[in-house]
């Protein structure tokens, strides 16, 4: 943590949803005369432009360990022009941000106006003319709507490389890796076909599907969960090694979510983690047993993984991790489980 001292502020630009080609360009006011300064070269040394916002769709989220949000994407882009790397840091409230930048432990603060999630304010310190100056030459009004569209591109299906099979090979025969499913299987005592259809839902049972985020292999797992898992990354698609990794990965979630005692209910939860991921899994689960729901099955739980998309619930201080794409969980979790009903009447 950089440790410096001086005063705010200067408002950089505001930045709107529905961006028109034309910066706005707020008054600028002070509330001190320090002439303390850590400014762009001080930054290019350090190697790290810092930021701060709060959790939301529009600032900054987790996706399946992936960092998006339209503002997010715009302060790397910042940075990769800069030659420096990244720190996004998430505050509770714009206070906790505003005191951040007051302390100089940031750069630019990226937050909600008047708690309009659609108008944004970029905010720097005083002490940073340089810059300020920088920024106002890199700056182009369409580079939100820029960041917005490159958002949806990674977030569409069809950015996913695979292709599609057939649900049953042949009867009784699931797939080709049928064996692979009943052999490791037991690593994370799950049925087999339970197994089989978390990968069609993952990969249709595409040994090289690669998503856009990353994620490899029939069951998509991620460099960096391979590095956690020991699974080599020059290994990451070889059918039986990414299986391996997978059930030993089901494993430890199933272990984090021990609390939970009934085997079929942990099963839901311990998929809607592995998609969505654990923390955000705790956050609906906490949620729910706040409004005196049963936090430990799937079907109370689930309405809070779909109300995580909504400010009122991802703002909530139950609520540690922010905003989640709900939908995509809930749904992940509901055609495995459909599927899986499927496999157990046509295979053995």
């Amino acid at each position: 943590m950089r440790l410096r001292h001086f005063s705010i502020f200067i408002l950089f630009f505001v930045l709107v949803a529905c961006q028109r080609q034309k910066d706005v360009t707020p008054p600028w006011t002070s509330t001190s005369n320090t002439e303390e300064q850590f400014d762009l070269s001080d930054i290019e040394q350090a190697g790290e432009l810092i930021a701060v916002t709060m959790y939301g769709p529009d600032t900054y989220y987790d996706y399946r360990g992936y960092h998006l949000g339209a503002h997010y994407l715009l302060c790397e882009r910042l940075a990769k022009h800069l030659g420096v790397q990244l720190r996004m840091e998430v505050c509770r409230d714009s206070i906790e941000m505003l005191a951040r930048l007051e302390a100089d432990e940031a750069d630019i603060i990226v937050y909600p106006i008047n708690n309009d999630s659609t108008l944004f304010g970029w905010k720097i310190g005083k002490n940073k003319p340089e810059l300020l100056q920088e920024l106002r030459k890199w700056y182009n009004p369409k580079f939100l709507a820029e960041m917005k569209d490159y958002e949806k591109t990674l977030l569409s299906r069809s950015r996913v490389k695979r292709r599609v099979y057939a649900p049953m090979l042949s009867k009784g025969v699931i797939s080709h890796y049928d064996d692979l499913f009943k052999r490791y299987s037991r690593t994370c005592n799950w049925d087999w076909r339970l197994l089989a259809a978390q990968c069609y839902q993952e990969s249709t049972f595409d040994p090289n599907a690669q998503s856009w985020a990353g994620a490899k292999g029939l069951m998509q797992i991620m460099p960096s969960t391979a590095d956690h898992l020991g699974l080599s990354r020059d290994q990451i698609y070889n059918p039986e090694k990414n299986i391996a990794a997978a059930t030993k990965l089901l494993k430890e979630l199933e272990y984090l979510l021990s609390d939970v005692h009934d085997r079929n209910e942990r099963q839901n939860l311990v998929l809607a983690a592995y998609n969505g991921g654990m923390n955000h899994v705790r956050d609906a689960m906490r949620l729910a047993q706040r409004d005196k729901k049963n936090s430990h099955s799937w079907a109370d739980v689930r309405p809070y993984i779909l109300k995580l998309s909504q400010p009122q619930y991802y703002q909530d201080t139950l609520v540690h991790y922010g905003y989640m794409r709900g939908q995509e969980t809930a749904e992940y979790v509901d055609k495995i489980r459909q599927r899986y009903q499927i496999y157990r009447r046509s295979a053995r």
